[in-house]
């Protein structure tokens, strides 16, 4: 298992430190981190603790999932790698900017 947990449901009260001092029962805590949206600063609901220890993790993920925070219950599960490389966008629109295409499949702009 990873030491790297996903909490969600989270309180738009709740910040870095409510969600490391959450956790720090269960051993040490690495990283704490509510993940903000970039545009408004607030929170998105959601954040990722990292444990120091492999069983700490274990056992937080066991006693969270479901327990209250700042009001609300919370999800607590093992984070999932999201893999390669940096986020972006969703597919390309076509090719030549997107221009839509006529029945004969040739586009027009």
């Amino acid at each position: 298992m990873s030491n790297k947990l996903f909490v969600g449901g989270l309180s738009w009260n709740t910040d870095d430190q409510g969600l490391r001092s959450a956790f720090e029962r269960f051993g040490e805590v690495s990283e704490a981190k509510v993940v903000l949206d970039r545009e408004t600063g607030r929170s998105r609901g959601f954040g990722f603790v990292t444990m120091a220890a492999a069983d700490g993790a274990q056992t937080a993920m066991r006693e969270m999932d479901g327990h209250e925070l700042d009001g609300r219950s919370i999800r607590v599960n093992e984070a999932n790698d999201r893999g390669g490389g940096g986020g972006g966008g969703g597919g390309g629109r076509g090719g030549h900017g997107g221009g839509f295409q006529n029945r004969s499949g040739r586009g027009r702009y």
